[in-house]
């Protein structure tokens, strides 16, 4: 299971209701923050989030309302004996710019990093891969990420129940979902005929873009796709202007993607109120939309 909390669902100004950008995906052991906009330490205190748990920060460009909460967070993580090494990714200028944080928060206690500036598919585990891709923001390199769970070998319960198998014999059933044949009381148990593959999971994470051929590449067949929807259609030559999407851009790339579920996110302070308004227009186009929430948690 996928797990993803919405710390922040604002644009450039935060509104009493929306949070500066960040969200947190969680699965297994890891925890992913995916930006860090300026608050972002208290909302992760406000929805129980340990911040000692993070393990990943992907950033997806270096405006301050996607980046200003970093130093606070930094000596958080410092003054409560953070003992990770936190993985910092993000586009062209991410080294330079964490160098910075560095040297004006200055602090007797730090913690360790190690910071890369990635494109293409740049990290693969033994369970999932994650890809960056670059986005259309104002000239500001910008990254728009993946995560895709890799698919899995499951044993077929019905299947297993046939064979009523001892506690001991039960220890071995690990080997089939690695594709290994076992032998039980003399018999081979061939995984082939036990299991059955397990269809991934893939989430998207495309923020503060115009549209673009990359969006829609990351947005590809996603269980979940996560889009910018700073601004209502009828402001769309203003989203355009500064480097955003509107709710109906965002929904057309949904549909085009063949997307299964659709959530708008960095919503302008102009729709403090008309959060539906954006959703309602969106649905028109894609149906599965909902518009996100500070502190909405969604499992995929």
């Amino acid at each position: 299971m996928i797990q993803i909390t919405f710390l922040g669902t604002s644009s450039t100004v935060p509104t009493a209701e929306r949070n500066h950008s960040a969200m947190l995906l969680k699965y297994k052991h890891e925890n992913i923050l995916i930006d860090c906009g300026e608050g972002t330490q208290r909302q992760l205190r406000k929805a129980k989030i340990n911040p000692l748990k993070l393990t990943k920060i992907l950033i997806t460009h270096w405006h301050g309302d996607h980046v200003l909460g970093l130093p606070g967070l930094f000596q958080t993580l410092a003054f409560n004996g953070y003992n990770k090494t936190l993985e910092i990714y993000g586009p062209k200028g991410t080294k330079k710019f964490i160098n910075e944080v560095f040297k004006v928060f200055t602090s007797k206690k730090k913690i360790k990093t190690k910071v890369f500036e990635v494109q293409g598919k740049f990290l693969k585990t033994k369970d999932y891969q994650l890809t960056a891709l670059q986005l259309d923001h104002k000239k500001a390199p910008t990254n728009g990420y993946s995560f895709e769970e890799k698919p899995k070998l499951r044993i077929d319960k019905n299947k297993l129940k046939k064979l009523k198998l001892s506690v001991k014999d039960r220890a071995k059933l690990s080997q089939l979902t690695i594709g290994k044949n076992i032998k039980i009381k003399g018999k081979t148990i061939k995984s082939k005929n036990m299991t059955y593959q397990q269809a991934s999971k893939k989430i998207s994470f495309i923020f503060d873009t115009k549209l673009c051929n990359n969006a829609k590449k990351l947005a590809k067949d996603s269980d979940l796709a996560i889009i910018d929807s700073t601004h209502d259609a009828d402001n769309s030559s203003l989203a355009s202007e500064y480097g955003h999407l509107t709710s109906n851009q965002a929904a057309q790339i949904a549909k085009q993607a063949k997307v299964k579920k659709l959530i708008l996110t960095h919503i302008s302070q102009r729709y403090e109120n008309k959060g539906k308004q954006l959703e309602n227009k969106a649905k028109k186009i894609f149906k599965n939309t909902i518009i996100a929430k500070d502190f909405m948690v969604v499992e995929v």
